[in-house]
């Protein structure tokens, strides 16, 4: 595998870079690299493509992807449950989301950390294996804790916080994490649309002020209806709310195609 940076697209100024630059199997162009030929309206063409002969789902109109914007909020574990609201206690459905068999529930609590505290947070249900709490960076300063930007489940090395309910406590030490964004899909869309489960997105906004999100983890299951999920800071910083449309423009290391000329990629946003 070929590692192109920008430091390697510096060193090619001389002679000049090649345009469109060919990306061939194997090479690897990381994002400081596609911003720097996206600058200078330099196309990137995908040779593996162009080698098969694959037509894309993208050589057409981009694929459309409601944004769902998440506040803070927690899934907790079944023992936690019990320690927060009592013994046997089950969770009561507000509203469903947008993923089948999820739910807002009724109830919320508090989270305590070293220097705040947050009131009426949200749990979302059914119970889960583990407690896992995702909150916002701002949260975190109002909090004091710093938790790491993390896919849903990877809770090895976050921190803690404290959470209170109307019948108890419980005392977390770890579970706190900054929710990595990523879209959900279904096995039959992700295969209509040349998706793969941990595949990394460029999507972009619509309206006066657009901007492009880089690294948006794919996650394939056949339960998944197509959403993208972000946080309150990034949908306020996007100027987006929940219903609102992004588009796909790009995936590992590529931005497709506008005008739909075969499997040839473009960086003009």
């Amino acid at each position: 595998m070929v590692l192109i940076t920008e430091s390697t697209l510096r060193s090619m100024i001389k002679k000049g870079i090649p345009n469109p630059f060919i990306v061939r199997e194997g090479d690897k162009l990381t994002p400081a690299a596609v911003d720097y030929l996206r600058d200078r309206r330099i196309p990137i063409q995908d040779m593996c493509l162009v080698k098969t002969g694959k037509t894309s789902a993208f050589s057409g109109e981009s694929l459309q992807i409601p944004v769902g914007v998440s506040n803070r909020h927690i899934h907790l574990a079944a023992e936690d449950v019990s320690a927060l609201f009592g013994e046997g206690y089950s969770l009561t459905q507000l509203r469903e989301l947008s993923q089948p068999g999820q739910f807002a529930a009724k109830e919320q609590v508090s989270l305590v950390g070293p220097k705040g505290i947050i009131q009426h947070v949200r749990i979302l249900g059914p119970a889960r294996e583990e407690t896992q709490v995702e909150i916002s960076n701002t949260d975190g300063y109002q909090l004091g804790i710093y938790p790491p930007v993390r896919l849903s489940g990877s809770i090895e090395g976050t921190p803690g916080l404290t959470l209170v309910g109307p019948n108890g406590c419980v005392s977390l030490q770890k579970g706190v994490i900054v929710a990595k964004r990523h879209i959900h899909i279904s096995d039959i869309d992700a295969q209509k649309y040349d998706l793969k489960h941990g595949d990394c997105l460029y999507l972009q906004t619509e309206g006066e002020r657009p901007i492009i999100f880089t690294d948006v983890m794919v996650r394939v299951h056949p339960n998944y209806r197509l959403d993208f999920h972000i946080d309150m800071d990034e949908g306020n910083a996007a100027g987006l709310k929940t219903g609102d449309m992004v588009k796909l423009i790009g995936k590992n290391g590529v931005f497709f195609n506008r005008g739909g000329e075969g499997n040839r990629y473009s960086l003009d946003g």
